[in-house]
């Protein structure tokens, strides 16, 4: 019992801090275009904003392409008899282009801006995902740990439809209000470990029209909250390929979760080096 207390006035010691640095932080946030602001806007409403790379028109566009493609050519083929089959992922953070990419400054002000602290670029994972016919892993309903607030880019490489799988998600506005829904959705998340909840269990809560499914063609560029966005991957009969750029503050909440974008806990592309 006094442990139990003693974590509680901690964890409330943590979030009185946190609201404190967020309010002692506005005066510092970047000013934005007003471009940017919708993305931010969109962000806080809906938790979710689809746009493209051509839209974006960052300067190394075509250079994270290029790398992209390159490290994708050099992937694995999983075992297509598993009934399971997991993602191949690749770490990419060591490489320049995509360090690139992840920290053009007018990306960093809209993450800086959503998140309200000094922020950190956590890292990229260049992530291929396979055809499956029972949902598990990410293909289950589940928000993400890292942070309090977070921000994900999913770049996707390859022309996504209903078929490959997309990104898909639940606006906030759904799944905050009524409180109730917020409620009934935090408990089955709790009930399944925080490891996520199947369709099924969640038409119980929100209706299947009310889902929000992102397909496009290679280049559609998704930025997304997946901290208090609810969100998955749809079952898909053929691959996907993506980069997934991930943004906390800095120090995150829990920086014990965030050692996966840049540590060794997934393959890391070697880099062939040209002789000079």
């Amino acid at each position: 019992m006094l442990k139990m207390l003693e974590d509680k006035i901690l964890a409330l010691k943590s979030e009185l801090g946190y609201r404190l640095a967020l309010w002692q932080y506005r005066k510092n946030l970047p000013a934005l275009a007003r471009r940017d602001r919708l993305i931010l806007d969109s962000l806080k409403k809906d938790g979710v904003y689809v746009t493209t790379l051509a839209e974006l028109g960052f300067p190394s566009n075509l250079e994270l392409l290029k790398a992209a493609n390159d490290q994708m050519s050099g992937m694995l083929v999983t075992d297509s008899d598993r009934t399971q089959k997991l993602p191949e992922i690749y770490t990419v953070t060591d490489l320049p282009e995509f360090v690139a990419w992840g920290s053009e400054k007018r990306l960093l002000h809209i993450v800086e801006n959503y998140i309200g602290l000094p922020v950190a670029f956590q890292g990229v994972h260049l992530r291929k995902d396979f055809p499956n016919q029972h949902q598990f892993g990410t293909l289950l309903w589940h928000k993400d740990s890292e942070d309090r607030k977070m921000v994900k880019v999913i770049i996707y490489l390859t022309d996504v439809e209903e078929k490959h799988g997309p990104f898909e998600y639940v606006p906030l506005s759904l799944t905050s209000f009524p409180a109730l829904n917020s409620y009934r959705i935090n408990y089955k998340l709790w009930q399944s470990g925080y490891l996520g909840i199947n369709d099924a269990q969640l038409k119980e809560i929100i209706p299947e029209s009310a889902w929000k499914s992102c397909p496009g063609p290679a280049g559609t560029v998704i930025i997304t909250d997946p901290r208090t966005t609810l969100h998955h991957g749809t079952l898909r009969s053929q691959e996907r390929s993506a980069l997934f750029f991930v943004y906390t503050a800095n120090p995150p909440k829990r920086p014990e979760l965030c050692t996966q974008y840049w540590d060794d806990t997934f393959a890391r592309p070697k880099v062939v080096k040209v002789p000079v």
